[in-house]
């Protein structure tokens, strides 16, 4: 069964996110590697990574290579897209669309940002003002 591609991608539940996430950060995985990842401990069956995994085929979130007996798939969303269009979405649905109050709430929330994120952050802002703000 191919997968359905569309313009915009579906969005990823949230066990298709913990999938995803997987996948980024290990790269090419088989279904085995995803579950002992993800659910070795928790004792959630084989069969359900698998079922996932084709459902996220057949919805176009991951491509899979079926030239070896264990079958390989991949992220087919990028990582830093699919974080920005849940910021993006957050944004407009929770704060109005002002991702400044956003950033705001999530820094004065607890637990706040640790020493190393606020270093990351200042750079970040002053990258930003150096190259004079974005319109």
């Amino acid at each position: 069964m191919s997968p359905r591609h569309s313009s915009e991608p579906h969005w990823p539940t949230a066990s298709e996110l913990d999938i995803l996430r997987v996948l980024w950060d290990r790269g090419p995985s088989t279904v085995r590697e995803v579950h002992e990842a993800l659910y070795a401990d928790d004792g959630a069956g084989y069969t359900t990574a698998l079922k996932l995994m084709q459902i996220m085929h057949a919805k176009g979130l991951v491509e899979r290579d079926d030239s070896q007996r264990a079958h390989v798939y991949r992220s087919a969303i990028n990582k830093g897209r699919t974080q920005k269009r849940y910021l993006t979405d957050m944004a407009r649905r929770l704060f109005n669309g002002s991702t400044s109050q956003m950033v705001l709430h999530a820094l004065g929330s607890n637990p706040g940002a640790s020493r190393a994120e606020l270093a990351e952050i200042r750079a970040l802002l002053n990258k930003i003002e150096a190259e004079g703000g974005k319109s």
